[in-house]
Order: structure tokens, then sequence, then C-alpha cells
């Protein structure tokens, strides 16, 4: 007796069965153990219920060779596929840590790429929720198989500044994993479970004799606090889909739509009269830059990026009238908010990707200058420092300055202060105190022979520096011009929300017809 449809359709759904959660009951009990959860299950959170389309569910891994010739590699360790978050469509792979730990095989391989097209041809997001090795020994260690290699890396590179790029390492992510962050706009983590880095402990013994656990060697601390190959490092899966979501609803779809604009209850016009006592007028006091900012943005919508990397810098995606904007501030709780490589580097990169995908830009400005001595030399600052700048210079969006009380040196410049990028609008607060460099070190540099022949010394460096600081207050900036106004702090809200919403999605790029420019860094 011949098959029917119906029974055909049954084979369907029972091979379904086998690959699914439901199916593979030992699998889910091993995550359970852990306190993890499996790939479906972090999918299903994630996307907007009902919306996830998964693709290649069914395939069977590569067993062309030796060592390939009895896997058994549910989906090829990949689950893949389209749905919508937040109701925008948004396309994701999940690494399959109960299968094979989670490697890449030769056909998961090819299901990420099919999802890059995806994004790429569609114009969508990409997320990968990352929990495994790199690529899979059984296929890596055949060279009829890897001498082609894969393009799964210049397909990745293909998309970025063209579609908003995640990745979440959701625990072990060594190699591969981290390869794939690397390109990514968004890295998330998870503390006490994600590691990164480019090998595991065992290939670094292996290599080096060097004995380290994978905490120390790759640890969510260590990769979000210490080095700021994360973005965020989060407590639970939770948080880490939920930051996901919220990543991704500042940006557009892709670099050819505007940035989405929310409702917002907020007035515009509001005036809060904190901002007048949180920035002290004596220079030498510190404060906490994100109060500032928090009181200036819409309610509860500043998401900060590597909050705990590189301090003296703060990075935040924020909403003014609902509408979506860049922040980079200088942090004077932190080293003074001096520039140093980390914070040059931290806000180099989000210059780049708000420029990338539209989002007007706004430098809130306290700077005592960039970091000088052996120590900052050693980091190679003198170039480093050149990414600021360079990603200044080729940014195109809206830019507005305000400097609230310091803004000294290079670093005023690398900070967008004044015409030295052409800002939209350039402000500073009646606190503000601009000039070439450290009023101190000026003294010390340029009148020391004088004031150190002085019956007093101490007393005549001392009226120097007032003489010069006398020159080098808000008004006197706005009196030649190098600002367009001194405001009210309590303005500045307003100010900039009317700024945005007058501007141009794009300021005139004065660049000359180059095939494109070469990065310091």
């Amino acid at each position: 007796m011949s098959e029917t449809s119906a029974d055909k359709l049954a084979a369907l759904q029972a091979a379904r069965e086998a690959v699914s959660d439901a199916g593979r009951p030992e699998a889910v009990a091993k995550r359970r153990a852990v306190g993890m959860a499996t790939a479906r299950e972090r999918i299903d959170k994630l996307f907007d219920a009902g919306t996830f389309q998964e693709i290649g569910a069914l395939v069977e891994p590569d067993r062309g060779h030796e060592m390939s010739r009895n896997l058994v590699a549910p989906a090829d360790g990949a689950v893949t596929g389209t749905g919508h978050i937040g109701g925008r469509p948004v396309n994701a792979l999940a690494q399959d840590f109960t299968v094979l730990g989670g490697s890449i095989g030769t056909v998961a391989d090819a299901k990420c790429g099919r999802l890059v097209k995806f994004s790429r041809e569609r114009g969508q997001p990409i997320v990968m929720l990352l929990e495994g090795g790199g690529h899979r020994i059984q296929d890596g260690m055949n060279a009829a198989h890897f001498a082609a290699a894969s393009p799964v890396f210049r397909e990745l590179a293909s998309l970025s500044g063209w579609v908003p790029m995640v990745t979440a390492i959701m625990g072990q992510g060594f190699a591969g994993p981290t390869a794939y962050a690397s390109l990514c706009d968004f890295v998330v983590m998870l503390r006490g479970k994600s590691t990164m880095g480019i090998a595991g402990p065992a290939l670094v013994k292996a290599g080096t004799t060097t004995e380290i656990t994978k905490e120390d060697l790759g640890g969510a601390d260590r990769q979000a606090e210490t080095q700021g190959i994360a973005d965020l490092a989060v407590e639970t899966e939770e948080e880490c889909l939920d930051a996901i979501a919220r990543f991704l609803s500042y940006l557009p779809q892709n670099a050819g739509e505007a940035p989405p604009v929310v409702p917002c209850d907020d007035p515009v016009d509001r005036r809060d009269d904190a901002l007048l006592d949180l920035v002290p007028a004596d220079s030498r006091k510190v404060y906490n830059m994100k109060k500032v900012i928090q009181t200036i943005a819409d309610e509860d919508s500043v998401f900060e990026l590597k909050p705990g990397y590189a301090r003296n810098m703060i990075t935040a995606f924020a909403r003014l009238g609902g509408r979506p904007v860049g922040i980079f501030a200088n942090q004077p709780m932190r080293k003074g908010g001096i520039l140093d490589t980390p914070a040059c580097e931290k806000a180099a990169h989000f210059i780049a990707m708000c420029d990338a995908f539209g989002l007007p830009l706004v430098s809130m400005i306290d700077i005592p200058g960039i970091s000088i001595g052996p120590a900052a030399e050693d980091t190679g600052l003198g170039r480093r420092s050149g990414r600021l700048f360079f990603e200044m210079g080729i940014a195109t969006v809206p830019l507005a300055s305000v400097v609230l009380r310091k803004g000294y040196g290079g670093g005023y410049y690398a900070m967008g202060g004044g015409r030295a990028f052409d800002a939209t609008i350039a402000l500073g607060w009646p606190t503000a105190e601009i000039c070439a460099m450290s009023i101190e070190g000026a003294v010390d540099v340029a009148y020391r022979k004088e004031y150190e022949a002085a019956p007093d010394p101490q007393a005549r460096r001392a009226e120097l520096i007032e003489t010069i600081r006398g020159q080098t207050r808000a008004l006197d900036a706005a009196s030649g011009f190098g600002l367009d106004d001194i405001i009210d702090p309590r303005d500045t809200r307003r100010i900039l929300i009317e700024t945005f919403a007058m501007s141009p999605a794009r300021r005139a790029d004065p660049a000359p017809p180059r095939r494109r420019p070469i990065s310091p860094i």
C-alpha cells in the first residue's frame, strides 16, 4: 500500500518533533541542570510571540569524510530563522550547545550565510545568540573542507553600517563566537556564565603552557569592564534578551531608513531647576555627568553602552522628544573626564555607529584635556586619539556640542567643541571655561620665570592664574562667536529638541570624491 499525503505529512511532523526541545528531553534536562535555557527557548523569549519562522531545522550535518561519518547533529547545531522583535523583522541565529558543544559545522555555516543574505537584501538587523566553540573539529581538521574557508566573515563585514548587528554571548564563547562578535555593533554577556577570547583555557595551556581559568581568561567582568570587548554585562538571560530588544529599539532597520521616533509625553520645554546645582561652578569639584544626561533626556530613555569600561567617557543612547540620539560625554567623576586611549576608542566607535544609522549626536563637554605622560604614550595615545578626531571629522549627522564646564586643549577639539567639527549648534553653560590648556599649566610654562622672580612667587602665580581665568569664561567664548550661545542650563533640553527637529538628517559632507577614508587605527 503506497503512502498517502497524510502519511508523508505525519513523517514530516515526526522529523520536526525529533529536533525540537520536546523531542530531545535529555538535552533539555542537561540545560536545566546548569540553569540555562535551550537555543529555541532563547529564540522564543526574544521574538514576539508566534512570529519566528525557523529555516533549516531539518538539515543533517556534513558526513562526507572520515571524521564526520557518524555525526549526530540535529539542525547541525544551529537554530536559524526570521521573526519580529518589537513588531519589526529581525533575522537570528542561536547556537545549540547540546549539539557537539555548539560547534559550527559546514551546514550550519551555510545557514548563517543565508541569514546574512536576508539581512543584506531585505535590510533587516541580524542577532546571534552564541554559545559554543568555533569551527567544528570533525569538519575543520579535513583540508579538503577547510582549505576553501568560509565566506562568513566577509559576508558579516558587508553588513557593517547597513543593518544593526548584535551578538549575545550566552555561555562559552571562545574562538568562533568571539570572532563573530568582533564585527558586531552591540555585544552583551552574562556574568558568571559567558566567556570570550581567541582561545579557551585548554588551547592556551597547549600553546603556551599557561594554566588559567576560563573566567580569568575571558569572563564577562574582564571583557566588559577591563577590555571593553563587550558593551554590556548582565546577570540573567532575561536581562540579556531585554537588552538586545532595547538596543534595537533606538535604531532603524537599516541605514536607508530614519531612526524610529516614538510618542513622547515628556514636555519639550520641561525645565528642571536641578540643573542649576548639578554642575558646580568650581572646576575643582566633581559631579556625576550621568545625572545631567538623565535630567535632560526623555524620562527613562537613557541606555548606556559600555558602562563599566573607560568610565571617564559616557556613551549612551537616549531620546529627546521621542527622537533617538547618541550622547557622548566626559565624566568628571573618573579621571576628571580626561581623554585616554580607552575613552577615545569607546567614543570613536560609538560615534561611528550613530553616524551609520542616522542618530544625531550630542557632545557634553567637561574635559581637562588629553592624557599626557609615559603611561599615556605607552598605550599609543598619539595615534589612537586620532581615531576620535577621524570619526568626528567624517560624521555627517547633526551634532550639538554643549560645554558645561572645562573645555581645554585638544580634548575640546576632540569632543567637537566650538567650530572644530562644524557643529549644528555649539552651546555653553554659564559655568563654561574654555582655553588651550590647563590654566595652571599654562602659567607654569609661559610665566614661571616671571613669578619666580617676584617677591612673593606663589602670590604672583595665583594672580596670573586669576588673570588668565578671567579671559576663559563663557561670556568671553560667546564674545568672539566661538560658540553660538551661552544658555540657561534649564533650556538645554528644549534647544536640543528644537535644533534637531529643524535640522536635515545629514550635514553636508565636505570630503573630496575619494574612494574611502583611512582610519588611523
